[in-house]
C-alpha cells in the first residue's frame, strides 16, 4: 500500500511555485499509483491556529502524480468556499496529502470511529426527493472536538440539506468510512528541502525575499 509522504507535498508545492512562476513543474519523486487522494492548503498568520485555505480531492482511485498535480492547483486556486491563493500567501501556509485506504460500508450512520475514520454520507433529501452526499476526513471530527452525531449533522448541512436534522433523517444516511494516511509540510520545510536536495535558493514571482 502506498503510504502519504514527503515527496508527495514536495510536488505539490512544487505544482502551486510552478504556477506563480510561469514553468514547468519539477519531475516528482514518488512512483504512480492509482489511490483516492485529497489536497489540503491551511494558513496560519502571527503564530496562530493554522485555518483552512483549501481542500479538494477525489473519492475515487486515479493516478496519485497526475491527481497530486491537479489538485494541488484545484484546492489552491479554485475552492469555492476561498478567494485563490496568492504568492504572497506562500510562507504562511502549510500543505498536507491524503491517500484514502480501507473503505467500508458501516452498518449504519453512528458505525466509525471519530480521529480514525473519514466518512461518506450519502441520503435522500425528504423535502426535494434529491440525492445529496458530502465527506469529511478522518482528521476533521476530531480538530472540531466532535461527537459522532455532531460530525453527521455537520456533514447532513455541507451535503446541502436545510431542513429539521431528526433522528429520522439520520437513518436514511448510507455511510460509508474509510481511513488515510497523511503527511504534511509547511512551507519554510518545504524551502529547507529544496535548498538541501537540489542546491538552489527558492524564488517565486511576487513573492519578496524575506
Amino acid at each position: 500500500m502506498v503510504s502519504a509522504n514527503k515527496e508527495m507535498v514536495v510536488y505539490c508545492f512544487d505544482t502551486l511555485v510552478a504556477h506563480f512562476n510561469g514553468e514547468q513543474v519539477p519531475p516528482p519523486a514518488f512512483d504512480e499509483g492509482e489511490h483516492p487522494l485529497f489536497v489540503t492548503w491551511k494558513k496560519a498568520v502571527n503564530g496562530g491556529e493554522p485555518r483552512l485555505r483549501g481542500c479538494i480531492g477525489t473519492l475515487e482511485a486515479q493516478c496519485i502524480i497526475n491527481g497530486f498535480k491537479d489538485f494541488a492547483l484545484t484546492s489552491a486556486l479554485g475552492d469555492r468556499r476561498f478567494p485563490p491563493i496568492q504568492a504572497k500567501e506562500l510562507p504562511f501556509l502549510q500543505c498536507t496529502v491524503s491517500i484514502l485506504t480501507n473503505y467500508e460500508n458501516a452498518a449504519n450512520y453512528l458505525d466509525w470511529e471519530v480521529g480514525k475514520h473519514g466518512i461518506i454520507i450519502e441520503f435522500t433529501d425528504p423535502n426535494y426527493n434529491t440525492r445529496r452526499s458530502a465527506t469529511y476526513l478522518p482528521d476533521v471530527a476530531a480538530q472540531e472536538g466532535w461527537s459522532t452525531i455532531e460530525a453527521i449533522d455537520s456533514l447532513i448541512r455541507k451535503a446541502g440539506y436545510n431542513g429539521t436534522i431528526t433522528e429520522s433523517v439520520r437513518k436514511r444516511i448510507e455511510l460509508t468510512r474509510y481511513q488515510s494516511t497523511l503527511f504534511t509540510m509547511h512551507y519554510g520545510d518545504y524551502v529547507s528541502y529544496v535548498k538541501s536536495a537540489r542546491g538552489v535558493a527558492l524564488s517565486v514571482v511576487g513573492l519578496k525575499s524575506r
